[in-house]
Formats: C-alpha cells, sequence, structure tokens
C-alpha cells in the first residue's frame, strides 16, 4: 500500500528539471508494487504449491531485500533532487516508510527461511538414520536371513 501511494505522489509531479532521480524513484516503487503484488496474489490463491520447484520463502526474501535496498536508494536520491514540492516530500516520506516496512518483512522472510532450511536439514538427517538403522536390520531382509542358515 506505501508503494502504491508513494507511487502516486511521484506521478503528480508534472514538471522537474532533473528528473534522473524522479523516473528512479517511479521505476522502483512501481516495480516493487507489481513483484509483490504479483507475489502476495500467488500466496493468497495458494497457486505458490502448484510450483513447487521453486522455493518460495527464498524468492519472498530476495523481493524484500531488493525492495528494501532500492527503496532506501531511491528516496535519498530523490531527497537530494528535491525540488520541496509537497507531492515530492510525501513522496520521499512514504519512500521511506515503504523501505521500513520491506525491511521488517525481510527480517520475518529470513527467520522464516532460516526455520525452514533447519528443518531439510534436521529431515535429511533423520531420513539418512532411518536408512542406515533399516539396511543394517537383517530380520526385514530375508535374503540375508537366508544366507545365515
Amino acid at each position: 500500500v506505501l508503494a502504491l501511494i508513494a507511487f502516486i505522489c511521484i506521478e503528480t509531479i508534472m514538471e522537474c528539471s532533473p528528473c534522473e532521480g524522479l523516473y528512479f524513484f517511479e521505476f522502483v516503487s512501481c516495480s516493487a508494487l507489481v513483484v509483490t503484488g504479483v507475489l502476495l496474489l500467488m500466496f493468497s490463491l495458494n497457486l505458490h504449491t502448484r510450483i513447487p520447484q521453486i522455493n518460495w520463502n527464498l524468492t519472498d526474501l530476495v523481493n524484500t531485500g531488493l525492495s528494501t535496498f532500492f527503496f532506501f536508494v531511491a528516496s535519498v536520491v530523490l531527497a537530494a533532487l528535491n525540488h520541496k514540492t509537497g507531492a515530492e516530500i510525501a513522496a520521499v516520506i512514504f519512500g521511506f516508510l515503504a523501505m521500513a516496512v520491506y525491511a521488517v518483512n525481510t527480517y520475518l522472510a529470513i527467520k522464516k527461511w532460516r526455520m525452514t532450511s533447519r528443518q531439510q536439514n534436521s529431515r535429511q538427517t533423520s531420513d539418512y538414520i532411518r536408512a542406515r538403522t533399516e539396511s543394517r536390520e537383517v530380520d526385514h531382509r530375508p535374503e540375508i536371513q537366508r544366507l545365515d542358515a
């Protein structure tokens, strides 16, 4: 929502002399809005479960991390090249607010990613131990019993 508000604020600016900072901020806010919107739609409709080949926790982590970084850079650049119009000031404020929200989401995504990677590692270890244990059990392998007899 904050990325959308920042994008709307930047779109209301009618004239600028050095427009590079404004264009960069516009690109960052629009890109973050679109990518986050697509991911939100996929997670909300459980479409991500149909594509298990993609690590969705890592995808969310990369999206939020990059959005945090680029919102920070774009907001700093726009603040430095600011012409003190109300729309530019509002865009900078909402850009920093969006950066803060993406930073919190990045922190939560890191925690979730670490938790799932630990669970996968422990599951792989327990599968290995179970496979080793089963391979040593003679009761379940009648061909070995015949050789012993």
